[in-house]
């Protein structure tokens, strides 16, 4: 029923979310505001974390009733602040959205010492997920979002934090991101049991300000990249609109069937295939980002890092 160039209204359109209650990170700009937007339109009840609160509350407020809570991502400290405050508050969701991230980021580090781009768009919402897990209904979804760019890299579960390998912005932003659909597919084994499930999923080519940390520098080095995939045949790239690029979370969230998107990495509001093409650009899903076995390597290194056991 929809493709590349579905929108939210679309893939919600007829759905009536009164009582359902989501939880969306990033909700200052682009696609998290969106996808609050279009959650809100329908009846469901949104809670949105911003590291940056005046911004969000800028950027939101056309969204009747939505509830906003400051989370940090690259904090230790905040996330379990923030987390602490919801366990304590006992309210339940059906959707847990991990939105939040930051793209092509120079080499730096979090608050707690991990590479800025692994520590916040996964380590973060790891932390914050695993914590508020008992939130999550039976029958609810946790929704991660990735990238195609984890076809930049697999993670280094020798070497998380580049303290023996040369940094490149973009080989770094790709582990981020195979860690994102690695978290999805451990957190799914664990909790489908009691009904329920998770997926990742790839927004897609948008413009939004997601990549404001990339430099000159790193832009030139994805504009590189694509150009060789070019000369090499891979699919043109094709930008999606805002309401486009957040339309895949809310259909697997919220339409498509839970076996179906259980485990695996979704894109253009379809379950994506393994594909092996030497491409960073293209459809398809690595294997390597669907691994059992590293998804379980790779949890048990993310708690050891986080010092927290879930």
């Amino acid at each position: 029923m929809f493709n590349a160039k579905s929108t939210t209204d679309d893939v919600l359109s007829g759905l009536d979310l009164t009582g359902k209650r989501v939880l969306v990170t990033g909700v200052s700009a682009g696609l998290g505001v969106e996808t609050a937007r279009a959650l809100a339109a329908h009846g469901a009840h949104v809670v949105g974390t911003a590291r940056n609160l005046a911004k969000a509350r800028m950027a939101t407020s056309g969204i009747a009733g939505l509830e906003l809570i400051e989370l940090d991502l690259a904090s230790l400290a905040s996330i379990r602040a923030a987390t602490n405050a919801l366990n304590a508050k006992g309210d339940l969701f059906d959707v847990v959205i991990a939105n939040a991230g930051v793209m092509m980021a120079e080499l730096g580090r979090t608050e707690d010492g991990f590479e800025t781009q692994f520590g916040t768009n996964y380590l973060g919402h790891f932390t914050f997920v695993n914590r508020i897990a008992s939130l999550i209904r039976s029958g609810g979804r946790v929704v991660i979002l990735a990238s195609g760019g984890h076809r930049f890299s697999d993670v280094d579960l020798d070497d998380p934090g580049f303290e023996a390998t040369p940094y490149k912005p973009f080989v770094a932003y790709g582990r981020s991101k195979t860690a994102s659909i690695l978290f999805a597919v451990e957190f799914d084994r664990r909790h489908r049991g009691r009904g329920v499930r998770a997926t990742a999923v790839h927004p897609g080519a948008v413009s939004t300000e997601f990549g404001r940390h990339m430099t000159p520098e790193s832009t030139q080095a994805l504009l590189e990249a694509l150009e060789a995939d070019r000369r090499a045949g891979a699919p043109e790239v094709e930008n999606k609109s805002i309401p486009q690029a957040a339309a895949t979370s809310l259909w697997a969230a919220l339409v498509a069937p839970a076996d179906m998107v259980g485990g695996r990495y979704c894109e253009d509001c379809s379950v994506a295939e393994i594909s092996e093409e030497n491409w960073v650009t293209g459809g398809g899903v690595r294997g390597y980002a669907l691994d059992p076995e590293r998804a379980k390597s790779l949890w048990a290194l993310s708690e050891r890092m986080v010092g927290e056991t879930f």
